[in-house]
């Protein structure tokens, strides 16, 4: 049984983006590796993953489309070592995050385990544009002219 769909309503056209985007950030509800998200001010993100084991070479970061995409793949390197108990996990990951338009990735760092990656969100400029009213005439209805922008 499929679940009931949150923009099924004929009023919300072109949603279906929106909807889409639930669907992959459910699908990636996987609580390994843990991360923080921080606001490290006014239009700057930082979010960090918890990824002790892998070195720089076995991660890898990409943004497709709206998506910020973190793989993690360690080498097997175990081969001829004999564990008594292993509790440090060393599998694969995907974690995945959906950007809001706009948002870009300034960088990332590995430091101590901890990998950071630094967004930016531009702060949108303020636009104010007059908007003249015509008079209405009687007849036929009569075209707007453009009014030329002031930049």
């Amino acid at each position: 049984m499929s679940r009931p769909s949150v923009f099924g309503s004929p009023l919300f056209l072109g949603f279906d983006h929106l909807e889409q985007m639930l669907d992959r950030v459910q699908k990636n509800a996987d609580g390994y590796p843990p991360y923080n998200i921080e606001q490290l001010g006014q239009a700057r993100l930082r979010i960090t993953l918890a990824v002790a084991g892998f070195s720089m070479d076995d991660l890898a970061i990409t943004q497709e489309d709206n998506q910020l995409v973190i793989r993690g793949r360690q080498r097997d390197e175990s081969e001829g070592r004999v564990f008594l108990h292993r509790g440090i996990a060393a599998r694969q990951f995907q974690r995945a995050f959906v950007l809001a338009e706009g948002i870009e990735v300034e960088g990332a760092f590995l430091d101590n385990g901890l990998l950071h990656i630094d967004l930016m969100r531009p702060m949108p400029e303020v636009r104010v544009r007059n908007i003249p009213i015509a008079r209405a005439t009687t007849g036929a209805p009569q075209r707007l002219r453009p009014v030329p922008r002031e930049d």
